[in-house]
């Protein structure tokens, strides 16, 4: 065990980071699993890490506003086309987006070829390093999630068709950034999955949950030095399903 790893000045805002994506994600995870198009949030979430490297790759500071804009658009250009395919091919948009997945991905791989930290820059991307993540970090965070809550809670019965690609696009690229793609998966699409039919307290269910997964796997990853992203993961998942036995056996 590596008790010096419980450092509350670095947990502290890595746990703080989680709850801050917990917001969005928890509803917006509800709409996705109600749409049926459970891997966009993975298709838009590699695309905007297109949008990372290539800012990178142009010389743009990593943490600055200039590549959150580059990023944004990049994803927001997938969530647009995304829109227009299922207008058109609405019967095949699962498959649709998992090759929109692939084919980020791939590009991101080509890209990054000729990187000397190519791979460590790749793993970065699709695990995150949470653990970096500062108070100061959040706060433009923050504020684009305020006002996506805003619009989302105001105009959720309108909320469809292109305007949904595109909010979940701003989401998901500002999550990418502080969490990993992988990170995002999870918050977005376990705890939605697992409350989807709860009649009554069914966001503070998630949120719940999600906390607790991302409490528990900081902890975790701090005392084991274990890879913290993946123990996240691991950790909401065994959380969420933990409650749905409970839950399911509360009322069966």
């Amino acid at each position: 065990m590596y008790t010096e790893g419980l450092d509350l000045s670095i947990l502290g805002p890595a746990l703080l980071a989680g709850i801050l994506v917990l917001t969005t994600h928890v509803p917006m995870g509800i709409k996705v699993l109600e749409r049926g198009i459970v891997f966009i949030d993975l298709a838009i979430a590699q695309v905007a890490g297109v949008g990372i490297i290539a800012a990178d790759m142009l010389g743009l500071p990593m943490h600055g506003t200039s590549v959150q804009v580059v990023a944004t658009a990049t994803a927001m250009s997938g969530a647009l086309l995304l829109s227009w395919l299922e207008k058109k091919h609405a019967g095949s948009l699962e498959p649709l987006i998992g090759i929109l997945f692939v084919l980020a991905a791939s590009i991101s791989i080509i890209l990054l070829s000729k990187n000397p930290h190519g791979g460590e820059y790749l793993k970065d991307l699709l695990v995150g390093q949470i653990l970096w993540v500062n108070l100061h970090d959040l706060i433009p965070t923050a504020l684009i999630y305020a006002a996506v809550l805003g619009v989302w809670f105001m105009f959720r019965e309108h909320i469809k068709g292109t305007v949904f690609y595109l909010l979940f696009a701003i989401t998901v690229t500002a999550s990418v950034q502080l969490i990993g793609v992988y990170l995002v998966f999870a918050s977005l699409i376990i705890p939605a999955l697992t409350i989807l039919r709860m009649r009554r307290f069914r966001l503070l269910a998630g949120y719940g949950l999600g906390t607790i997964g991302y409490a528990v796997g900081l902890f975790t990853s701090a005392i084991f030095d274990l890879p913290t992203g993946a123990i996240i993961v691991c950790c909401i998942a065994i959380i969420s399903l933990i409650f749905s036995r409970l839950y399911m056996c509360q009322w069966n």
